[in-house]
């Protein structure tokens, strides 16, 4: 029994815990019968690549089906990875600053850039309005995070740009 990428993928696209397939659970299952049946069938060396990455698999099975049993289980940790990717990248960057002062200030704006993405909030926008309101930030900071500033916007005088 040979599962294809087809098989596993399928029909069944899986978008998150409360949209998967009923299906799920079945695949998963026939993925664990076919590996072990590659070793139990002999099929595939143990000491081979492709043993090595099956043992690999056979040996975190539980938390590699953890969607399945746990609800609110993500199914992918896409947000980790775009958060570790931004973290990389300004970590290149960083090897340009010329100072200390310079990369402390640089990943200032990273984290408040990554803050406003993850809030919803245009970074740009965010980063204007506190150039705007410096002395208003300067007495209240807890108004203007990012992911309240707008509505601190109409009670400081000047309302958001429609543009």
């Amino acid at each position: 029994m040979g599962l294809s990428r087809t098989t596993l993928a399928g029909s069944g696209v899986i978008k998150s815990i409360d949209s998967k397939p009923l299906h799920a659970g079945e695949q998963m299952d026939q993925l664990h019968v076919w590996l072990t049946a590659q070793f139990a069938e002999k099929k595939v060396e143990p000491n081979s690549g492709l043993g090595m990455a099956i043992r690999y698999l056979l040996k975190h099975w539980e938390r590699l089906t953890l969607f399945l049993r746990q609800a609110g289980a993500p199914l992918d940790n896409n947000i980790c990875e775009r958060a570790l990717k931004k973290a990389i990248l300004h970590r290149k960057n960083s090897l340009f600053y010329k100072t200390e002062n310079g990369a402390r200030v640089g990943d200032l704006f990273m984290s408040l850039i990554h803050t406003c993405e993850l809030c919803g909030a245009n970074p740009f926008d965010y980063l204007t309005e506190l150039q705007r309101h410096a002395a208003d930030l300067a007495w209240n900071p807890s108004r203007w995070m990012p992911w309240n500033y707008r509505a601190t916007l109409p009670q400081s005088g000047i309302g958001v740009d429609s543009g």
